[in-house]
């Protein structure tokens, strides 16, 4: 992704609407799967970013940070143990983990076959250990903010159903979420492609709507905890190895 995207997503992740709506959904749909460990479980963020996950997922053990982007690894420090790796060649022994977390990340054109890091994340995952994956869903939504932030694929689930289960997983759960909003994102990534726009999403909104969006998806959360969407702007998947 482009550079400046690193320093406008750690200054707006903690409290903008998008980034906290779906971090309450990926500890929503983590959680039951986790249970009570001890001792705590391992858990790494393969693709952290700024970080923003890291202090988040302490909630169920001890997480480990990595990213191939200097920057990220700059905003995330302090936040957990980090190495600036690529996700395709992981530097961890075999069963290293109890839990891995992705989130965005085998989407990206850098990632030449997101097979190779689905695989990887398998490998340094214990027998029964959990994945859970987020990824941009659906081309029809390709718009002007997967150019600038470099995003290669969009999936479906039984897209990404198939690339878990050739990388040797158990696919315990797939479901759309930002689905609410699904037709106003639809509708803007179409009038940007029409002009030809490129630029990020990432923006505060007013602390109004950015309230109102953050609601929507807390509304969302609450109906994820027992049921699943059809359709959305992003795709979860929570799987076992």
């Amino acid at each position: 992704m482009e550079p400046a995207e690193y320093d406008n997503i750690a200054n707006v992740e903690e409290k903008h609407w998008w980034y906290r709506g779906m971090a309450a959904i990926s500890l929503t749909l983590l959680r039951p799967r986790v249970g009570s460990r001890h001792p705590p479980p391992r858990i790494l963020d393969a693709g952290c970013g700024p970080g923003g996950m890291l202090s988040k997922l302490r909630e169920f053990g001890q997480p480990f940070g990595i990213d191939f982007h200097p920057l990220a690894i700059a905003h995330a420090a302090g936040n957990a143990p980090l190495a600036r790796v690529s996700v395709e060649h992981l530097p961890f022994a075999n069963s290293s983990f109890d839990i891995v977390t992705s989130f965005d990340v085998v989407c990206h054109r850098s990632i030449a076959d997101d097979g190779i890091s689905l695989r990887e994340f398998a490998r340094v995952l214990k027998s029964g250990g959990a994945l859970l994956i987020r990824v941009p869903a659906l081309e029809a939504l390709r718009g002007a903010h997967d150019e600038f932030v470099h995003t290669a694929r969009r999936y479906s689930a039984p897209e990404l159903e198939s690339k878990l289960r050739a990388a040797g997983f158990h696919p315990q759960r797939l479901t759309y979420a930002n689905t609410l909003l699904l037709p106003f994102v639809l509708l803007r990534r179409k009038l940007q492609n029409g002009i030809g726009e490129s630029a990020s999403d990432v923006e505060m909104p007013s602390p109004v709507v950015n309230r109102f969006l953050e609601f929507i998806l807390a509304i969302e959360n609450l109906y994820l905890s027992y049921f699943g969407f059809p359709a959305g702007v992003s795709l979860f998947a929570l799987a076992r190895k």
